[in-house]
């Protein structure tokens, strides 16, 4: 890697679009793509995909639970769905959303930021309700290989608030400290930083600011979940420019076609092109 990754992400939406593809094969979803719910169901499916999306979407989110699931064949088809995605020009983030502590959460980073590793990716998303500390070794990484971390800080499930949303003793939302502690880590980068946040683009208008967080945010819940272009332009203001929208069943729904899964990720580029205007 040559450039950092807030550089290299901000390059690659400028190139192809504001938009994260997710990869999720979930059993469900095989059958409805007439594959088997096995590992050969699997390699299908992900060619798939990366026939679709490698050449054409800025950055390709593979879910590791759904390859994990199948054991190490699995995992050995997600290592070859990353290298190809990656081959193909688009940006990896694997969705993982480790996070531990010392030497373990070290092993978490080393298994996905270290570009010797056999899973190595672009970027990954990480938890930080063990405390923003504890993602420490992740953020020495990113620093050290130009890679990235997409800090959860108020997600698109339900459940989420109940904890998010909670106020510290100071009287401050959880997830705002969350925003805020990766900001200054981003503090002076250009055009962004490394380490982006999760925010749902389901949450309600006001409930989070990220005029300080000079880096990306990983927006899920638009399509499938409920979440639109308009609810996207409300929730994220002057940081349009670095919102990045994530779909999965919205795009994988067209499949397996290829060429239909193609169409539907350059519609939602066009539905989503507003955000580098901003």
């Amino acid at each position: 890697m040559t450039a950092g990754f807030g550089a290299r992400l901000d390059a690659a939406l400028d190139a192809r679009g504001s938009l994260c593809v997710g990869i999720d094969p979930h059993a469900a979803l095989l059958s409805a793509w007439g594959m088997s719910d096995s590992a050969d169901g699997l390699a299908e499916f992900a060619d798939r995909c990366v026939a679709a999306f490698a050449d054409t979407a800025a950055v390709i989110k593979p879910q590791s639970a759904f390859f994990e699931r199948f054991g190490s064949t699995g995992v050995a088809v997600l290592e070859r769905t990353v290298a190809a995605c990656r081959a193909g020009g688009a940006i990896v983030l694997l969705d993982v959303k480790r996070g531990d502590i010392g030497s373990t959460m070290a092993a978490y980073a080393q298994a996905y930021l270290d570009p010797a590793a056999p899973l190595a990716v672009d970027a990954i998303t990480v938890s930080p309700y063990l405390g923003i500390g504890s993602l420490e070794p992740v953020f020495e990484l990113t620093a050290a290989h130009g890679a990235g971390a997409f800090v959860l800080a108020a997600t698109s499930n339900p459940e989420g608030p109940q904890f998010q949303h909670a106020r510290t003793a100071a009287d401050r939302i959880v997830a705002q400290e969350v925003v805020d502690e990766i900001g200054a880590r981003n503090a002076g980068a250009a055009p962004l930083g490394a380490l982006g946040v999760v925010a749902g683009a389901t949450i309600a208008p006001g409930v989070l600011r990220f005029e300080q967080l000079n880096g990306p945010i990983l927006a899920p819940g638009v399509g499938a979940q409920g979440g639109t272009a308009d609810d996207v332009r409300r929730l994220f203001g002057s940081a349009l420019s670095a919102v990045l929208p994530t779909v999965s069943r919205e795009v994988l729904r067209h499949g397996p076609d290829p060429a239909q899964l193609r169409a539907s990720v350059s519609r939602l580029v066009d539905e989503f092109a507003f955000l580098r205007a901003a």
